[in-house]
Order: structure tokens, then C-alpha cells, then sequence
């Protein structure tokens, strides 16, 4: 491996992820962190760590200009972004090169291409690739309003350099078009300092699958299978697994080759998700192409045995793709769920506390990838996401059911999370039976909501509390509030 030592310009659960890669391959690593972190799992691993100064705390991972100072005060020869904060930032890719300083992830150029989702439409189109039908707002407002009002409802608004649900919102009749593309305007400008738009029909009942797709920058690529990730909240996802239930062999290949042509007419570098949408009828959609390592990597390692950070690596470091698509091999069925400090019932609202007593499941199958540790305040700076918790089994009942279990083993104390709201989704009839789809939180809200906390679960926090702290007045709190819903 030609990099000795790389940082890790992100923070939480990826940078530890990363960094447990690079340990393996013995190489260092160097974590840029607030102050907010400093007692992060992160923070501790890295051979090298530099604090940043930033307000608000979540800013600090937005100073590329800090970052290379960093970069090169470590002496550190390689970059890898991570995902989130600077991952998809052209400039900072591009800032990264003329440093000298070696980019884990594709050319800026590719990265402004599929990070403007207007043009990889028309990119994919191009490629052969099927795309929605679109109307974007190009300054003239009643032209856009007539157009739009051709597409019919219900149809979805969203921001041309959008990501992570910001700019989405879907409109259900034409009394609130024009009022939701202001709204996704505004969001978008505020997120992505772009305010265009454009609106989609939207697709009722849809399910949303990508392909893990690795490319070597000359035109070669390979993929690593495919990704089922409908359940979401917020047009966010929530659990994803792989291989997608309830797919046709058929339909699969037709996904793969599409993602393929696609990463391959663009002479893609590295790691790379092909986003689909795909309808009840069986015809499928270009969504977008994600330029990063994704948060749901690790379903895709579960069942191929791959390490795909130490792909990137050495497509990065050495230029060539370290594995042939005759070599992948699919074994088993993966789940991932992801663990968050947020409220299911009051519309998945970010929490804060302290993480007083972390109890983690193990057995063969079982990974917890996590970014925080006991003790750490959990802040409302930042993604809610706590962990990742991954199950492999031999098949997609094994899975379901090993994750079920995992999550009643799994204890986070002290904050308030959706670890109970997430085992509800894994044990309901439309979920084992694979009858999922991009709006199944909403269709089946009211089975998914939280019966009332009774003797057995308060119970259950004493005693782990208990275990797990003598913080008496924390304690107290946490007993009060399963009171107030008896």
C-alpha cells in the first residue's frame, strides 16, 4: 500500500470504520475532530489528531481550507472523505490534488456530474438508461407551473443538488404546488447554497434499489451486487439489506447492466452506488449516482467478503481495481439497521443525553459498527445516527430473525433511541414477507407505533440502569417519563 498515513476528514462511526481498515493494512491515521468529539472512539484510534475550530461544531467538518492545513502539518500523503460533509465536494476533491495529496474517491469532475441531479439525468439518458419524465424550473415561472401541472399528481419536488431528503417534499393535488416548491427552493438553497428544483411524478408504492458499482478511472467497472433500501422516514433510509427480496433474476440483471453502462461510459473511479427507482409494474428509473462510499456498505460486505474500504484504497493508491467481477462471490442474506438518538413517536425527533451503559450483541453474523462510546454526551449538532447494527444468516428469515434478536440484546442507556421501533418494523407481517416499498412507515404507522410502557419495561430500565450507572437524578428522569405514559 502506497499511503503510510491518511486522514480521515469525517468523524463517528465512518471515521472508526475506516480507520479499523487501515490499522489492518498498517497504515496511520489521522482524525480532524471538534472539540464536541474529543472523547469520541474516533479520537482515540488515530495515530495523529488535530482539533478544529469551528461555530457551529458541525462546520469544523466543512473547513476544507482547515483540513489541508491539517493534511499537511500530519504529513499525511491521502485524504479519504468518508461520507456526508465534504465526501461529494467537488472543490474539495479538486483542493485535495493540488495539494499533492491523494483523493480516496473519483475526479472532481464525475463528482460534479452526478452530484447535479439534473444533468446525470441527462447523462443516464444518454447512457440508454430509463429516467423519469421532469420538469425543471428554468426562470420562467408560469411555463414551469404549466408543465409541471402536465406530469399530474401526486408528483415530487426535488432540489437539483439535493441529497439525504433535503429539497424533497411531495405534492398530492395542485393547491400545494406552488407552496412546495417555494419551500423546497428555500431548503435547497439553505443546504446546498442552490436553490433550483424540478418535480418528478411520483410513484406510489415504489421500492428503491441500488447497485454497488467500483470503477478503476479507465472505463473498467464492477459491481458488488444490489441493495433493497425502501424502508425510510424522511425519504431518508432506515434498514437496507442484500440481497433485494423479491426480485427476479431478470429484472436484477437488467439493474446491474444498467449501473454498469453507466459507471463505465463515465470512466468512474472507486467506490459508487447507482440509485434506481423501481415501479409495481417492473419498469425501473434512473434516481441518481452516489460518488461515495455509502452508509449501508457493510450489508454488501456481509455477503460478498469484500472489505470495500480497502478497495477504495487500492483503487486510489495503486489504480487498478483489485478484484475481477469473476472473482465476486454472494453468499447469504444481509441486514443493516441503523441505530439513531431519535423519538419514532413524536416524527422521528433528534435526541440528546449522555450515553450512560452500552450493552452490545455478539455471535457469528453479528457486527456493530458504532462511533460513540459509554460515557460520550450525544449533541444536536450532528447526523442522529449512533451505529450501525449488521446481521448475515443463510437467508433473508435467518436474517430478520437474527436481527430481531441482536436488537433485544443491543442496550443504549441514557438516550433516547428507535431500537424498540425498529424491531416492531422487523416483526411486521408485510416486512417478513418482503411487501415493502418506499411508503411502508406510512402505510403501517399505526401498527409501528409504541404500545404503552408497562411494569415489564420499567422493570427492565431499572435494572439496567442499575447495572449500568449510579447517576441517581438521571435515573429519576428516565423513571418519571415511563410513568407519565402509563
Amino acid at each position: 500500500m502506497p499511503a503510510t498515513r491518511i486522514l480521515i476528514a469525517n468523524r463517528g462511526e465512518i471515521a472508526s470504520r475506516i480507520q479499523a481498515t487501515a490499522k489492518r493494512l498498517g497504515v496511520e491515521t489521522v482524525a480532524v475532530y471538534h472539540g464536541e468529539d474529543r472523547n469520541a472512539p474516533f479520537v482515540k484510534a488515530a495515530e495523529q489528531a488535530f482539533e478544529l475550530d469551528a461555530t457551529p461544531p458541525s462546520a469544523a467538518y466543512l473547513d476544507l481550507e482547515q483540513i489541508l492545513e491539517i493534511a499537511q502539518a500530519s504529513h499525511a500523503s491521502a485524504i479519504h472523505p468518508g461520507y456526508g460533509f465534504l465526501a461529494e465536494n467537488p472543490q474539495f476533491a479538486r483542493a485535495t490534488s493540488a495539494q499533492g495529496l491523494n483523493f480516496i474517491g473519483p475526479s472532481p469532475e464525475i463528482i460534479e456530474l452526478m452530484g447535479d441531479k439534473l444533468r446525470s439525468r441527462d447523462y443516464a439518458q444518454e447512457a440508454g438508461i430509463p429516467v423519469a419524465p421532469a420538469v425543471a424550473y428554468r426562470g420562467d415561472e408560469r411555463a414551469f407551473m404549466h408543465a409541471a401541472e402536465s406530469l399530474g399528481y401526486p408528483q415530487i419536488v426535488k432540489a437539483a443538488a439535493g441529497g439525504g431528503g433535503k429539497g424533497m417534499s411531495l405534492v398530492r393535488h395542485r393547491g400545494e404546488l406552488a407552496e412546495k416548491l417555494e419551500a423546497s427552493s428555500r431548503e435547497a438553497k439553505r443546504y446546498f447554497a442552490d436553490g433550483r428544483i424540478y418535480v418528478e411524478p411520483y410513484i406510489k408504492e415504489a421500492r428503491h434499489i441500488e447497485v454497488q458499482v467500483f470503477g478503476d478511472g479507465h472505463g473498467r467497472a464492477i459491481h458488488l451486487g444490489e441493495r433493497e433500501c425502501s424502508i425510510q422516514r424522511s425519504y431518508q433510509k432506515l434498514i437496507e439489506e442484500s440481497p433485494a427480496s423479491n426480485l427476479s433474476s431478470k429484472l436484477r440483471e437488467t439493474l446491474v447492466a444498467s449501473a454498469l453502462r453507466l459507471t463505465e461510459a463515465c470512466k468512474y473511479e472507486g467506490a459508487g452506488t447507482v440509485e434506481f427507482i423501481l415501479a409495481p409494474d417492473g419498469s425501473y428509473y434512473f434516481l441518481e449516482m452516489n460518488t461515495r462510499l455509502q452508509v449501508e456498505h457493510p450489508v454488501t460486505e456481509c455477503v460478498t467478503g469484500l472489505d470495500l474500504v480497502e478497495l477504495q484504497l487500492r483503487v486510489a493508491l495503486e489504480k487498478r481495481l483489485a478484484i475481477t467481477q469473476g472473482e465476486v462471490r454472494f453468499t447469504g442474506h444481509a441486514i443493516e439497521m441503523r441505530i439513531c438518538a431519535e423519538d419514532p413517536d413524536q416524527d422521528f425527533l433528534p435526541c440528546s443525553g449522555r450515553l450512560l451503559r452500552q450493552v452490545l450483541p455478539s455471535g457469528d453474523g453479528v457486527r456493530y459498527d458504532t462511533g460513540v462510546s459509554e460515557g460520550q454526551t450525544i449533541g444536536p449538532w450532528f447526523d442522529s445516527m449512533l451505529a450501525k447494527l449488521i446481521v448475515h444468516a443463510e437467508d433473508r428469515a435467518g436474517a430478520i430473525n437474527k436481527a430481531s434478536r441482536a436488537l433485544e440484546k443491543l442496550c443504549l442507556l441514557g438516550l433516547t433511541t428507535n431500537l424498540d421501533f425498529l424491531g416492531r418494523v422487523l416483526a411486521h407481517r408485510a416486512f417478513v414477507d418482503g411487501s415493502i416499498s418506499t411508503s411502508f412507515l406510512r402505510q403501517h404507522g399505526d401498527d409501528l407505533k409504541a404500545p404503552s410502557p408497562g411494569e415489564a419495561q420499567r422493570d427492565r430500565v431499572l435494572i439496567a440502569a442499575l447495572l449500568g450507572t449510579r447517576d441517581g437524578r438521571r435515573l429519576s428522569e428516565m423513571l418519571t417519563s415511563i410513568e407519565r405514559h402509563q
